[in-house]
This record gives C-alpha cells, sequence and structure tokens, in this order.
C-alpha cells in the first residue's frame, strides 16, 4: 500500500514471487513504484545452454527427407510442454542452446546431475533422432521453445498415437515430423525401440512409411502441403521468400506511386 501525504491509500498489485519492501512517505515522488525483492531463486547447477547443434544453422529449417536413427522409448502419456522444455529456460528467443535442458525435471537430479535412469541419458540413447511416445504428446501451453528443445538435442522424429494441436503445428515449422499411428503401430515401435541402439528405426517422409528393424514397414498419412514444406524445407518464412520477386515489385511500386509515404 502507498500513500502520499493527505492522500487516500492506493494499492499496488505486485507479483507474489516479489516481496514489496516499505517505503518512507517522503521518499516518494509522484507515486514511484516501490521497491521489490525477488524471493525466487534458481535450482542448482543449471545444464549449459551452448548449443548442440553441431555447426548448423538454426535459423534455417533443414529440409526432411528420410531419417534413419536411433529410437527413444517413452511411454508416457501428456507429456506437456513444461515437461519438454521448463519455465525457466523461455527467456530467450535463440532456438539453438535448449536441448541441454530438454525434459529438464526428468533427465537431472536437484543437484544438477544426470538421472542415469531416465531414458536419454542412457548410452544407447543418448543421440537417439526418434521419439516414440505415449498419447497426447505436447499438451499444455503453446511454447515453440519445446519443439526449438527437441530439435536442439537432435530429435527429427515423433511417433504417438496423438498429439497437442499447437505443438503438432510447430514441430512441422521447425523441420521435426510428428507422426500419428494407431496405439497398436505405436506399442510395436516402442517394443523396438526398447531393444536400444542396435535397433534402429527409418523414417522415408516420400514414401511415407517407417521401417522397423525387422523389415516391417508400417504406412502413416500426413497433410500433402505439410509434407512439402518438410521436403523442401519451409517455415513461413521460407514460404514467404518464395513470393520474393512479387514482394520486391509491389514495393517498387509503391515507392513510385507514393514516395512520400
Amino acid at each position: 500500500v502507498l500513500r502520499r501525504p493527505g492522500s487516500m491509500p492506493m494499492m499496488r498489485i505486485v507479483p507474489v514471487m516479489f516481496r514489496t519492501i516499505p517505503v518512507r512517505p517522503a521518499k516518494l515522488k509522484h507515486f514511484s513504484q516501490p521497491r521489490l525483492t525477488c524471493l525466487w531463486k534458481p535450482r542448482k547447477k543449471h545444464p549449459d545452454t551452448s548449443s548442440a547443434l553441431n555447426g548448423r544453422n538454426p535459423e534455417v529449417m533443414e529440409k526432411f527427407t528420410r531419417l534413419t536413427g536411433v529410437a527413444a522409448p517413452l511411454p508416457i502419456t501428456n507429456i506437456d510442454t513444461d515437461m519438454i522444455i521448463p519455465k525457466q529456460f523461455l527467456k530467450t528467443i535463440r532456438r539453438s542452446g535448449l536441448g541441454k535442458a530438454l525434459f529438464y525435471e526428468m533427465r537431472y537430479n536437484e543437484d544438477g546431475s544426470e538421472n542415469p535412469d531416465f531414458v536419454l541419458n542412457k548410452p544407447q540413447y543418448r543421440n537417439a533422432s526418434i521419439l516414440i511416445a505415449g498419447e497426447n504428446f505436447g499438451c499444455g501451453s503453446s511454447r515453440e521453445h519445446a519443439p526449438w528443445a527437441l530439435l536442439d538435442f537432435g530429435i527429427r522424429c515423433i511417433i504417438a498415437p496423438s498429439f497437442a494441436d499447437i505443438f503438432y503445428s510447430n514441430c512441422f515449422k521447425n523441420g521435426i515430423l510428428p507422426i500419428v499411428l494407431p496405439k497398436e503401430d505405436v506399442d510395436r515401435l516402442m517394443e523396438d525401440a526398447e531393444r536400444g541402439a542396435n535397433a534402429t528405426i527409418t523414417v522415408d517422409l516420400e514414401k511415407q512409411e517407417i521401417t522397423g528393424p525387422d523389415g516391417g514397414v508400417i504406412h502413416f498419412d500426413i497433410d500433402p502441403f505439410r509434407k512439402h514444406c518438410l521436403l523442401e524445407g519451409l517455415d513461413d518464412i521460407g514460404l514467404t521468400l518464395q513470393k520474393l520477386d512479387r514482394i520486391e515489385a509491389y514495393e517498387k511500386r509503391q515507392a513510385e506511386e507514393f514516395p512520400w509515404l
């Protein structure tokens, strides 16, 4: 509560994570802001969020044509975006450097050390590029940092019975292929993934096929336009730049017709 001499008190609403420090009225000038003390303390030993992209430019979406790699099994339903990348890592707007914070709460202990029981910390899955997950993957908030973190770790494809709509859309815009399959097919791929690094899975986007380690083939459906964008490596900016000639012609015409603008 702030009070100017001879006036009614004025309430100021502050976040619950801050505590207001009393300030003498004589020091207030025109209802200046109160001093605040932050009560939140960061967790110990946050992981180094330097980029794990190995020289790739995270600002340019890579084409997705055919992927062969280790699939990591994550048989958990309702994995939300806060589990994928917690809120304390959302301060950046850069796409790189978030891979080491992927699944932070499950992947690290309280002291910052790795949890050896989490799948991506196991030697056979450290280089996984495919994730086999449970239903409703990517639910929760719409943070685009979630696909950024997955991509920065090296995940290019996620296979699950269902996805949250916004997360599903964000994957395509960042070069990640989310595949929806019937639960029985996901369970079969989950069993294949549990074999470890010796059992690789191939995802062919052009043919829309998944080939398991034993040669079994599963067909998947995908929207034709989204398929085209992944095959050509086109995000929203890339799609816009395809019309660059028309955009430049419009700008030139505008400058000639309305030179005062």
